[in-house]
């Protein structure tokens, strides 16, 4: 069936760029998704992770798409399929933060909509999608061991009121990651929900010398901030079936943030 392939949302930047580069390590074939790619820049953005990855022998393929467009969902995977003719390990990576964090009593719709769109309505659609071909892939007989991840977060169960929208869509994202387990186990698809903490990406940047502070008073038993590669390793064990006797495992990548302390 020739190389595994996985399909990546988000794949431009911050974690997607460190799951990609990972896999690609790894020998996977990738369809990177990205909602706006210039193929004219290789220095940045999902061309220059097609660049990157590509030195390490695989093919990458840029798709350009919305998440959160569910009519076009179907024109990403049928490019993915073009290509490749099969998918292996869906990455649900895309996500994003409020526009601007203000306190839960300040929340407005338009915010919330646009959150839960990307990184929740998206997502549970996308995989929906993703899933029926799995199980038509399955059920040719071929040597198949499909995979499922979904990137929610630690703030699926640690609230932040400054952008309690994003916590939202994180928890619901994560029994997403369970409600899937359990229907695709008869078919022998895994699903995993992978939480990261607090991850080095643009997402954080803007609260860097917060996190820097906290995490030198003792918020991670692990005196660092997470970088996207200790993502991409997580997802590379998932992929090389490393946890297959795990399916709807939810695994925290914080460095002990949520360990219960007195």
């Amino acid at each position: 069936m020739g190389k595994a392939v996985a399909l990546i949302t988000g794949a431009s930047r911050g974690i997607g760029r460190g799951v990609a580069l990972e896999l690609a390590r790894h020998g996977y074939d990738i369809a990177g998704l990205a909602t706006t790619p210039d193929p004219n820049n290789t220095e940045t953005g999902l061309y220059a992770v097609k660049k990157e990855s590509e030195q390490c022998g695989i093919t990458f393929l840029p798709l350009a798409g919305d998440i959160s467009d569910l009519d076009d969902h179907q024109r990403i995977l049928d490019e993915a399929l073009a290509c490749f003719g099969h998918v292996d390990i869906l990455v649900n990576n895309a996500g994003v933060a409020p526009l601007k964090r203000v306190d839960l009593l300040e929340c407005v719709p338009e915010s919330f909509d646009r959150v839960m769109n990307i990184n929740l309505r998206g997502p549970y659609f996308f995989t929906q999608r993703v899933a029926q071909h799995m199980i038509n892939h399955v059920g040719t007989g071929a040597a198949y061991t499909p995979r499922i991840v979904f990137i929610s977060s630690i703030s699926s169960r640690l609230a932040s009121i400054n952008r309690a929208e994003y916590c939202v869509s994180k928890a619901g994202l994560s029994m997403t990651a369970q409600c899937f387990a359990v229907a695709l186990a008869p078919y022998g698809i895994n699903v995993f929900d992978l939480q990261p903490g607090v991850i080095a990406t643009d997402m954080t940047s803007a609260v860097r010398e917060k996190y820097d502070r906290l995490i030198e008073q003792g918020l991670t038993l692990t005196k660092r901030w997470g970088v996207p590669e200790d993502v991409g390793k997580t997802v590379a064990a998932l992929a090389e079936g490393y946890l297959d006797y795990s399916t709807g495992a939810v695994i925290e990548i914080g460095g002990g943030l949520s360990v219960p302390r007195l």
